[in-house]
């Protein structure tokens, strides 16, 4: 099969990507960020005469605070990510209006995360403004996963890791105003995912090969977006060591259910390349699996030893 251009998948999968902003269009619900904080709670910080932060202020457990602060400076670099989905969806029509769209959706995740910390003081608005600062400066450059097919592969990867993080999330939070925003959120995230993953299988149809060597390119080296950021590697340690968000979610409800959909062990329709490529997402997967096994056994021996701990400083 010969290898299709850039400018020819956009233009050939240009309705798929029409009828599935169409689709987004009817299902998502408008919500506003100010409905969902609890203004009451907030309270002038010294600058107006009021207290600044300090720790006892924050109802949140420490894992709970590392997810939240996490996931908003991710959902920050929005402008990053806008600048490379733009790069390979650079088209007029139902390309451009999804990339403003979907931004303008993202851009409402930060908002309202961002307003309920500073509200409910749940962690240092400097530490988090100076986060922001760095983490936004930086940017995220995805040279892996340059080009339409990579990038398609990538996001609908990553909407689905984004839901289920910002769910536990809510959960670890404990606070029944977190965890219905964030069930908000991650209403969102799913919508996205959707979108992007309807793209990711006609573009199977259309570029088989192609198709299939990028998504084993990206699944082979994923990482999430916000890798770059302040303290990423702790954050992430944390929020896996906890349930947040941890490898055998990312094998078993991120990545295998994406792959089923995709009906990427089904298909009859690759050539050698194409063969050869599923053949290395499925060694990459079986080694995911023995890793992500591995993991839950030291996070277990890790969880009992400090019960230990604590039931022995508490006797």
């Amino acid at each position: 099969m010969r290898e299709m251009t850039e400018v020819e998948l956009l233009t050939e999968l240009e309705p798929v990507a029409e009828a599935n902003l169409n689709r987004h269009l009817s299902q998502a619900r408008d919500w506003h960020p100010h409905d969902y904080i609890p203004w009451d709670d907030g309270r002038n910080f010294a600058a107006m005469g009021g207290e600044d932060w300090e720790p006892g202020q924050s109802q949140l457990s420490e894992v709970a605070k590392a997810a939240m602060v996490l996931n908003v400076l991710t959902e920050d670099n929005l402008p990053s990510y806008h600048r490379e989905i733009s790069a390979y969806f650079d088209a007029d029509g139902a390309w451009r209006t999804w990339v403003g769209r979907w931004t303008a959706e993202e851009n409402r995740h930060a908002i309202v995360m961002r307003d309920y910390l500073v509200v409910t003081r749940g962690v240092d608005p400097v530490a988090l403004e100076n986060d922001r600062m760095a983490n936004m400066t930086k940017g995220v450059y995805t040279d892996d996963t340059s080009g339409l097919l990579p990038g398609l592969a990538y996001v609908t990867i990553q909407e689905l890791g984004t839901r289920i993080s910002h769910r536990n999330t809510g959960k670890a939070c404990n606070d029944p105003i977190a965890d219905k925003m964030l069930q908000r959120i991650a209403a969102d995230e799913n919508l996205h995912m959707i979108f992007y993953r309807n793209l990711c299988s006609a573009a199977f149809d259309v570029s088989p090969d192609q198709a299939m060597e990028a998504l084993d390119s990206v699944v082979e080296r994923f990482e999430m977006p916000g890798i770059g950021m302040p303290n990423f590697r702790k954050m992430s340690l944390t929020m896996a060591k906890y349930g947040i968000y941890d490898m055998r979610q990312h094998l078993d409800d991120v990545l295998w259910p994406v792959l089923r959909k995709l009906r990427i062990f089904e298909r009859t329709d690759f050539t050698g390349r194409g063969e050869k490529a599923r053949d290395d997402l499925a060694a990459y997967l079986e080694k995911a699996d023995a890793d992500a096994t591995r993991f839950e056994e030291q996070r277990a021996r890790l969880v009992e030893r400090d019960a230990k701990r604590r039931e022995k400083a508490a006797s």
